[in-house]
């Protein structure tokens, strides 16, 4: 495990039947890091998978001394992982990386950049139209009702964000969804904590669908943010 000494970064990596992904993106996220952070750690989240996730990731942490691996005996959320790794992170920074690559290197070599000009470092697509035109739309729905709602102006609420760790932990993230970090940021940036935008490349995942528009998910982001109006504004 890595220390709290400055410019440590914890990384929560979830992943759910992601067997050829999970490889490329612990990979990715090292080189990223090395630059601000030098080695990172790494949690590995084996979120219920039913392919062979569970026996990669073994094998990466075998290769790896700096890497866990929390094996789930079911999905139980991106929300619940990123609390997990929130609790389990003894670092200065934390972030969450999906284990679908995604992300690019120079694009976290970016974020990672801008480490110490805000608490919070929230990153937006640069390029959206590498997704589905369904995807964007929604996305882009979701963001403008929420920006409504909550009276903010963020340009996107689900990339990775790079959090100080002791600033996501003076909160409470109810969800264990989809809108785990949107919870996070609307109730941070409300407290007036300090936050950077910054917009970077995606790629189009390699292998695999998005699990995001499921319709269990969907409820549950609607039901995570009907509460959050509640504890906004209750």
């Amino acid at each position: 495990m890595c220390s709290l000494k400055k410019n440590s970064l914890f990384v929560i990596v979830p992943a759910l039947n992601e067997e050829k992904n999970i490889g490329p993106t612990v990979e990715m996220v090292r080189e990223a890091a090395k630059i601000k952070f030098g080695e990172c750690h790494i949690a590995i989240f084996n979120d219920g998978s039913r392919d062979r996730t569970g026996e990669v990731a073994e094998r990466l942490a075998k290769s790896f001394s700096n890497l866990q691996v929390i094996h789930h005996d079911h999905p139980k959320g991106l929300g619940y992982c990123y609390k997990e790794g929130v609790r389990l992170a003894d670092c200065e920074y934390v972030i969450m990386v999906p284990g679908d690559n995604e992300g690019l290197k120079t694009s976290f070599e970016k974020i990672f950049s801008f480490t110490g000009q805000a608490e919070i470092v929230i990153p937006h697509t640069s390029n959206p139209y590498v997704r589905p035109v369904l995807r964007r739309l929604i996305s882009s729905c979701f963001v403008l009702l929420l920006n409504a709602l909550f009276k903010l102006r963020l340009r996107y609420y689900n990339g990775c964000v790079l959090h100080r760790t002791e600033i996501i932990n003076s909160i409470e993230i109810k969800t264990d969804s989809f809108a785990y970090q949107a919870e996070a940021l609307i109730k941070l940036i409300r407290k007036g904590r300090s936050y950077v935008e910054v917009g970077v490349p995606i790629q189009e995942r390699p292998t695999g669908n998005s699990k995001a528009f499921r319709l269990k998910n969907v409820k549950n982001v609607v039901t995570a943010i009907w509460n959050l109006v509640g504890d906004i504004y209750g």
